[in-house]
């Protein structure tokens, strides 16, 4: 019952700050005080109705009541907690995007600032972590976002194999090109082998090592 209240609180301060139409942002505190003058009468209809829409589906009204009433002095205490001076109050709002990647944001005193983002940088701290990043930057086709998700070992290799193809190919018109027919083959000074196709008359790297 407690994480039930608690996620309730929580959503009930969502729902103030996103649920706005006009520029000015209201105080989440507002809602979290609504929520404990709710909890500390027992009114179900009232932290009922601070559900988000999906909570709402969720619990019926009925359940609610059935909650308020098993837990009643567990919600006085809970009231109690969040009238407290030390109680911290934060505002989080999520923004997820079409392509499944999404953004946190947190409000501060002048207005919401992102907390995290698919495309930021981020430390793993699982592998699932891990294999879903991989997955973004791939999706998003982002060098720099592969770069950040590989470990520093393989990052380092790889960008010192660049750096090298780079430095051989700074005078290509001077490279020894192997052709045939709509094939092309350029051994690179570093010890890069780059290849080439020829499609409706542009040439286009095919391949490169």
């Amino acid at each position: 019952m407690f994480r039930f209240v608690n996620r309730a609180c929580v959503v009930a301060a969502s729902l103030a700050v996103c649920g706005c139409g006009g520029t000015t942002v209201p105080d989440p505190k507002d809602a979290v005080r609504a929520y404990a003058r709710a909890a500390a009468r027992g009114d179900a209809d009232a932290i009922h109705g601070m559900l988000s829409e999906k909570g709402r589906r969720s619990l019926s009204k009925q359940d609610v009541s059935r909650m308020v009433i098993d837990e009643k002095a567990e919600l006085a205490d809970q009231a109690k907690a969040l009238e407290s001076p030390a109680t911290v109050i934060k505002a989080r709002a999520r923004v997820r995007f079409a392509d499944g990647e999404d953004a946190t944001l947190e409000l501060e005193s002048d207005g919401f600032r992102v907390s995290s983002a698919d495309a930021l940088p981020v430390g793993a701290r699982t592998p699932a972590q891990a294999l879903a990043a991989l997955r973004r930057v791939l999706a998003r086709r982002s060098y720099a976002g592969l770069m950040r998700v590989l470990s520093p070992s393989t990052r380092g290799a790889i960008e010192n194999d660049l750096r090298s193809l780079v430095t051989g190919l700074e005078n290509p018109e001077g490279l020894e090109i192997e052709l045939s027919g709509d094939r092309a083959t350029v051994q690179v000074p570093g010890g890069h082998e780059v290849k080439l196709r020829r499609e409706a008359g542009v040439w286009h790297v095919e391949d490169f090592d």
